[in-house]
């Protein structure tokens, strides 16, 4: 039976407790405790069981509570504390933005992503890349860059966990009510609801818009659940990452295309467009299509006006990972833009086409999104290397090493993740400026001034509740699985809460090896059956629903959890979220990171838990790869990467290694105890990790980063081409086509040297070069001698450049350039003369892909 009429109830909450509502409606509970701890305080039961959910909370209270809470006089006081800090906090004037940027207009970037995890009161995220986006946001609030998040409102969400009696994950789908949850609709001036409308082949869709509070910032998500859309376009946001490739076209066009009409229909025009992955690039796709009707100019144009202001982040090390949709699929869809834009669709498939294949794989988002943006950056030192070769055919005769793909490693938002006992031990050692700069490294070398024991005991305050959390759903799912009697009376025994526990939990895919500890059961077992010095594991991670073999993992982990000898050492954690997430940073005291390198991007769980006071164990992988390790954590291997041929060999190489590390440095260490208990040993490597790691590792030096390397140099370019009409972009598109199209008249006529085949560190080497250029200018291009050391292969390695400046024109037309190369290294060194497009305004000099290099 279906409802006559909809309707919907808000709790009635007068006086001081209207407040309450206003805070539920503002995310910044999500990493201020004193929030959370308000929330709880109302009914800590309804709490938990509304998973933390504050807007379903006041929504379930009944009336006799809120005139018990409005009598309590505590109660009001810490209302009243919150309020203050909350309205303090929203003020921006202080914040780091408007202290150093105070000229820049807000918005300045749109932020984009597939998913946002911000709390599981709004599950909307599927893992890593979903946290990321949330606490970039967080960090946005935190430093006051004017950012807007741009997302869709999934009525699933993604998948909840659960296994059965063999260990199989199952997963099943609850349905999200967002008028329970921490979001609201946003209208128009008239009252009525925002939408936008978005052209489908043969029909327009339509999507509400809904509004989240991040602090300072404010996230849209677009709905497509419409009544004015059929009942399978209402399904374009049933499921993140759900459905066929024809549903993923169809919410990538809606968050990419749709979330630039959403911002117009909010009357923001924010200049730089960031997309978080792939998934939105078809954002360049819409600004050009606004550039086009605003200024009446030509699609190349445009195209060159609206990827000055888009920043790409790619997260993905290998290239399946990348969306790419079959071309009849991008017919279907992109027929009627090209038409307006007036391209064919030959030029409009170039776009996403990887080069250097005779059979097309079909259209790339992540080439499209290299392709189309100002800037493309990798999350980690190591990705940015694995991104540069991955992408390397995009630039056919650069070296790789010159391969314009930038690095800004992952962080995470330190106050989200922390424990409130730690945070509160941070206040009273550090002070309050480990949440407002924790970039600052003179901030934590307060670290020493804790006190040994009252750090430990801190610690150990926490792995206690972990094992007491571990133990609570270790009998749930006994319970749900029908276990009685004296198994179910087992639960409450698993794990022991003096022991060193080893913590692992992320995405169940096989290249993260969760089971690598498992490759010699009998050397495992004795380390975890220890009377003395006794070992546990606790692990957490789903499987994507299709990804068979990380069920299998999920599976062998849990069945070899179920052997005699290792009962109650071993305890897989069902549906991992954030708050089992939290649970497991902040108690564990081992954090173990072993993925095949190079095939993590960056990871940043490791981060969550180095924050918490554990000690990281990781393969030279990801963001772990830019750190040296000694006195930290432990490396596992010496960042060896095995091919596909080798892997089976590597995995029993680098599991011998684990073994070897705990066995002989990491369980000694943690255990060799003084006459009061305390491990000195351990919880010295506990402070140095902190003091060095926490503020490199973060997402507030992750945001400013971003906004001082890509959006504010984005703003600078796309002010100056989108001034006076776009004459820049125009001036600049002619330019490129007259360079392009001359390319190829670039010919060396002459090369000359000063000195012999010698020289002496401390010289230089004169080089002169003259070029036939014409109808090129000297000022289109930069001249460089390419010089370095020569390899067995006369390759030149380990390059550098020195430009070679314009010297004069000859008589027959060709152009002379001269410069030094410094002999600052010894042994056998060479050069070529390399030749590229310049003007002042690419965002850098191979944006053209285009290259000469006169070579032997």
């Amino acid at each position: 039976m279906k409802a006559l009429r909809t309707y919907f109830v808000e709790p009635n909450l007068e006086g001081p407790l209207a407040l309450l509502s206003e805070l539920a409606l503002n995310l910044r509970w999500t990493w201020d405790s004193d929030t959370r701890e308000l929330f709880r305080r109302i009914d800590p039961d309804l709490w938990e069981s509304t998973r933390r959910n504050p807007v379903k909370l006041l929504g379930e209270v009944g009336a006799a509570r809120y005139d018990t809470l409005l009598a309590d006089e505590s109660f009001l006081y810490q209302l009243e504390k919150v309020r203050t800090v909350h309205e303090n906090y929203l003020s921006e004037k202080d914040s780091w933005f408007a202290k150093a940027y105070p000229e820049i207009e807000r918005p300045l970037v749109a932020y984009f992503s597939a998913e946002f995890g911000i709390g599981d009161a709004v599950p909307i995220f599927s893992g890593g890349l979903g946290v990321l986006a949330g606490d970039h946001l967080k960090s946005a609030s935190d430093l006051g860059v004017p950012i807007i998040g741009i997302g869709l409102a999934y009525q699933g969400g993604y998948f909840r966990q659960y296994l059965n009696a063999e260990g199989w994950q199952q997963e099943t789908y609850p349905m999200n009510d967002f008028h329970t949850m921490p979001m609201s609709r946003v209208k128009k001036a008239d009252g009525g609801q925002l939408d936008i409308s978005l052209p489908y082949p043969g029909r327009t869709l339509h999507a509400y818009v809904w509004e989240i509070r991040v602090g300072r910032r404010h996230l849209y998500l677009l709905d497509s659940n419409h009544p004015s859309n059929s009942e399978e376009d209402r399904k374009v946001t049933a499921q993140l990452y759900g459905g066929d490739q024809e549903t993923r076209i169809q919410q990538e066009i809606l968050l990419g295309m749709g979330g630039v009409r959403a911002l117009a229909a909010l009357g923001l025009r924010p200049p730089v467009l960031h997309t978080n992955e792939g998934h939105a690039a078809f954002l360049v796709l819409e600004r050009i299509r606004e550039l086009m009707a605003e200024h009446q100019v030509p699609f190349h144009v445009a195209r060159e006006a609206a990827r000055a202001g888009v920043v790409f982040t790619t997260h993905t090390p290998v290239p399946a990972g990348i969306d790419v949709f079959p071309q009849q699929l991008m017919r279907r869809y992109f027929t009627s833009f090209c038409e307006d834009v007036g391209i064919s669709m030959e030029e409009f498939l170039a776009i996403g086409e990887m080069p250097g294949k005779e059979e097309k794989d079909g259209f790339n988002m992540a080439v499209m999104a290299v392709r189309m943006s100002y800037g493309t950056n990798a999350v980690s030192l190591l990705h940015r290397e694995t991104s540069k070769a991955m992408w390397s055919a995009l630039w056919p005769d650069v070296p790789q090493a010159d391969i314009p793909i930038g690095h800004v490693t992952n962080g995470i938002h330190i106050p989200t993740w922390i424990s409130a006992e730690m945070g509160g031990l941070f206040d009273r050692y550090l002070g309050p400026k480990w949440r407002e700069t924790p970039r600052d490294k003179a901030v934590w070398e307060r670290i020493e001034r804790i006190p040994m024991e009252e750090l430990w005991r801190t610690h150990e305050r926490r792995r206690e509740r972990l094992v007491a959390f571990a133990r609570e759903q270790t009998r749930a799912r006994f319970e749900r699985q029908g276990i009685v009697g004296r198994k179910l009376e087992a639960s409450l025994e698993v794990l022991d809460p003096e022991a060193l526990t080893i913590g692992f939990a992320r995405r169940f895919a096989p290249y993260k090896r969760a089971n690598l500890l498992f490759r010699d059961i009998d050397r495992l077992a004795a380390l975890l059956s220890s009377k003395d010095r006794p070992l546990q594991i606790i692990f957490a991670g789903k499987a994507h629903p299709r990804d068979e073999m990380g069920k299998e993992l999920i599976r062998n982990i849990y069945m070899t959890s179920r052997r005699p000898e290792l009962a109650g050492r071993i305890v897989f954690l069902e549906d991992y979220d954030l708050n089992t997430a939290r649970y497991l940073v902040q108690g564990v005291d081992v954090w173990l990171n072993n993925p095949r390198r190079p095939k993590e991007a960056s990871g940043t769980s490791g981060m969550k838990a180095v924050a918490n006071g554990a000690i990281h164990v990781s393969t030279r992988d990801g963001w772990w790869a830019e750190v040296e390790a000694e006195g930290l954590g432990w490396d596992i291997g010496g960042g060896e990467e095995y091919n596909d041929v080798l892997q089976t060999y590597g995995d029993d190489v680098e599991s011998r290694a684990l073994y070897d590390l705990l066995e002989n440095e990491i369980i000694p260490l943690f255990y060799q105890r003084g006459a009061t208990g305390l491990p000195r040993g351990w919880v010295q490597r506990m402070k140095h990790s902190l003091a060095t790691l926490c503020p490199r590792f973060n997402s507030n030096r992750m945001v400013k980063q971003y906004t001082e390397h890509y959006y504010l140099p984005a703003l600078a370019l796309k002010t100056r081409l989108n001034s006076e009409s776009l004459e820049g972009a125009q001036r600049l598109a002619e330019w490129k086509k007259t360079v392009s199209s001359n390319w190829h008249v670039i010919a060396m006529t002459r090369l000359e040297t000063d000195g012999s085949e010698e020289a002496r560190m401390g010289e230089t080497i004169r080089v002169t070069t003259w070029l036939h250029l014409a109808p090129l200018l000297p000022q289109d291009l930069r001249i460089e001698a390419v010089y370095g050391r020569i390899g067995p292969d006369f390759e030149i390695a380990d390059s550098r450049s020195a430009i070679l400046q314009f010297q004069a024109s000859e008589e027959d037309g060709t152009c002379r350039f001269a410069g030094e190369i410094p002999c600052s290294r010894s042994g056998k060194l060479g050069f070529a003369v390399r030749v590229m497009p310049h003007h002042r305004d690419l965002a850098n000099p191979h944006q053209t892909a285009l290259v000469k290099i006169f070579e032997s």
